[in-house]
């Protein structure tokens, strides 16, 4: 342990450099407009500016990329807040409270205690990382086929149980999900299915097309029909606000701490930041005593999906490093950064190249930290656009998502699916079908069948795998509990009242 300490302590003396500090200065700030522009993302964003550091030294080189990766993490709450519209997948949930708090004229409010949510769950994915690598790389090692699908079991089941919608209502739009992420070549067959003889549906429904058109479209019809009135309009930020705003986050400790224990959770098993974000905003809106205000504009709906998609991402950076094996896309981009760079990801990594691991850990210190200051100081332009008039923005932010839509594959059907997939989110909204269910579906749907039909073959078809060992079998137990939790709420409040005497 004494020599993780002084390992660090080298290493902040490597990440401290000048030149590197400038290079997290760049990368947070390239991060944060990738992560506003919808369609682009953090592994895009990654893989596009990877080219460019082949000339730098590999520790100098994964500072920038990480720093990039972290202005992905922040940037992502813009658009969710101020215009609803996910700017990453992980920012789902946070729009469910984040965009009222924003139209009730609390953008401010809701953009500090994001990026102050963000950077808790990124230190506290650190710090483990720092403190307990090789223990949680030898817990991760044991995750097979079974164990990966236990864990997509739990995020569906905990959506379900902990959803504020029907359960009925919540399992037709996740079927709906389900049904969007088979289209497309079956991995495991080679065979088609659902492409209806379209060409371009040979590689299924791309997530963010999906999102862009459900979240984005589908709230400009919304708001159009409603008479082209931009809501939230009024926001007056300045220091003020961040100084209550962090003055009122600490009474939330528990939220915070249960979500980056899942955020963590979820990014080594790795199931992603994405359903961490989900898992900890259904938990936390289950558990608080303000659960019934969740999607009305509850601060504690901004923290928990934050600190736990923060924690996941920087999370996903340990079982790349520790064992070869990338917890998330971006950090498969980086695997293959670390690969032409001459270094072999994996134990020996932190043996025969301890100054750069050390000096990235250190990096993640210090990026945070530059990422916060920075995104907290242009608050108040965030939260400028507001004031624009809805009939101008409107336009820009369909162009936007256009622009996104099609540099996600450069194909135009990609645009026109957009379109399709707007005007579904609109006639769901509509009905009150809740859209979180489906875009989980589509985000994990391909991962958890593909893992589900890997642990059939591995077992003969038996679905005993599900319950061969205890890992599996307590995380399938717990998603079993979490899917039945509103009936078992309604048998123990039943047994309350029989009990209580007449």
């Amino acid at each position: 342990m004494l020599d993780n300490f002084i390992n660090l302590y080298h290493g902040f003396y490597i990440a401290g450099d000048p030149f590197n500090i400038l290079l997290m200065v760049i990368g947070i700030l390239l991060g944060v407009i990738i992560g506003v522009l919808p369609g682009l993302g953090g592994a895009n964003g990654v893989a596009i500016l990877l080219p460019l550091t082949f000339s730098m030294s590999p520790t100098s080189a994964i500072i920038l990329l990480t720093c990039i990766y972290w202005g992905a993490l922040f940037g992502g709450a813009i658009t969710s807040v101020l215009f609803n519209i996910p700017g990453e997948p992980w920012s789902v949930a946070t729009t469910f409270d984040g965009h009222p708090m924003a139209r009730s004229g609390r953008a401010g409010e809701a953009l500090t205690a994001a990026f102050t949510s963000s950077f808790v769950g990124a230190f506290f994915a650190i710090v483990m990382i720092t403190m307990i690598a090789p223990l949680v790389a030898q817990f991760a090692l044991q995750f097979g086929p079974a164990e990966k699908f236990a864990v997509y079991f739990l995020a569906f089941a905990s959506f379900v149980g902990m959803s504020k919608e029907a359960p009925a209502k919540t399992i037709v739009s996740m079927m709906i999900g389900f049904a969007l992420a088979a289209v497309g070549l079956d991995m495991v067959t080679g065979q088609l299915r659902l492409t209806f003889g379209i060409t371009e549906l040979l590689n299924g429904f791309d997530f963010l097309i999906a999102v862009i058109g459900l979240f984005g479209i589908g709230e400009i019809l919304l708001t159009m029909e409603e008479g082209l009135e931009f809501r939230g309009k009024a926001a007056k930020i300045d220091p003020k606000v961040v100084w209550k705003t962090w003055k009122t986050l600490p009474r939330y400790w528990m939220t915070s701490l249960r979500s980056c224990i899942i955020g963590c959770w979820m990014g080594i098993t790795p199931a992603g930041a994405t359903p961490a974000s989900f898992m900890a905003y259904g938990i936390a809106k289950r558990v608080s005593k303000n659960g019934k205000n969740f999607g009305n504009g509850e601060i504690e709906g901004v923290v928990a999906p934050e600190t736990a998609a923060h924690a996941a991402g920087t999370a996903a950076m340990l079982p790349m490093l520790a064992l070869g094996v990338p917890g998330s896309p971006t950090a498969a981009v980086l695997l293959g950064g670390l690969l032409i760079w001459g270094l072999q990801p994996g134990p020996m990594l932190f043996v025969e190249q301890a100054e750069f691991v050390w000096g990235l850990i250190a990096s993640m210190y210090l990026g945070n930290i530059v990422g916060l200051i920075l995104v907290l100081t242009t608050v108040p332009l965030f939260a400028s656009i507001l004031r624009i008039p809805f009939s101008i923005i409107a336009p820009v932010i369909l162009v936007i998502c256009a622009i996104g839509a099609y540099t996600v594959n450069n194909n135009v059907f990609d645009v026109l699916m957009m379109m399709v997939f707007g005007v579904l989110g609109y006639l769901l909204k509509k009905t009150n079908y809740p859209l979180a269910p489906l875009v989980l579906a589509i985000v994990l749907g391909d991962s958890a069948e593909e893992a589900f039909r890997q642990s059939l073959l591995a077992s003969g078809g038996s679905l005993a795998i599900f319950w061969s060992n205890p890992l599996v079998s307590s995380i399938m137990g717990i998603g079993i509990v979490a899917g039945l939790w509103p009936l078992i709420a309604h048998l123990f409040s039943k047994l309350r009242v029989t009990a209580q005497p007449a």
